[in-house]
């Protein structure tokens, strides 16, 4: 717990504030454009969608608000033990306090005691403050995507070796 935040894991009475914190921040950059979470039917139903194995979505919570969370997945078409780090998103209030990097490293500790070996993720230039701390965390910039996310509009691809 840091500066009492909570991170747990997703609950099903999660799902609506989380569609709406993922939304905001991507309205917030000018990145709720088609081909992204934006407008992805799942970014409604996490709960339910982390429930597949090899998938985790951690919550960052102060008090009963959820500030924002993060989460591991199984994406189509991957490598063999290459997981994506997806949804992460945050309130404009809860960021800048170290809780991106809270949230990543424990996305990267399930990765590594699930098995997986590779951690990918796709984003867009419109999400520099993330790119820049993905870029800290080792991750190398692709050339193109890799797997079948479905998310045409992502243009930034990168992958970390764990």
């Amino acid at each position: 717990m840091k500066n009492n935040i909570i991170i747990r894991k997703i609950d099903l009475n999660d799902n609506q504030e989380l569609a709406s914190i993922v939304r905001t921040a991507l309205a917030e950059f000018g990145a709720d454009k088609p081909g992204t979470v934006y407008y992805d039917n799942t970014t409604d139903h996490l709960y339910e969608l982390f429930q597949q194995p090899g998938s985790l979505y951690y919550v960052a919570q102060r008090g009963e608000k959820l500030l924002g969370g993060a989460g591991i997945f199984p994406s189509d078409g991957l490598p063999v033990k290459t997981c994506e780090l997806v949804k992460m998103y945050l309130r404009a209030e809860a960021r800048g306090q170290g809780l991106g990097k809270l949230l990543i490293e424990k996305c990267l500790e399930f990765a590594r005691m699930y098995g997986y070996e590779q951690v990918y993720i796709e984003t867009m230039p419109e999400l520099s403050k993330a790119v820049s701390i993905y870029e800290k965390f080792g991750f190398k910039y692709l050339k193109g995507p890799i797997g079948n996310t479905g998310h045409f509009g992502c243009d930034v691809w990168m992958l970390k070796k764990l």
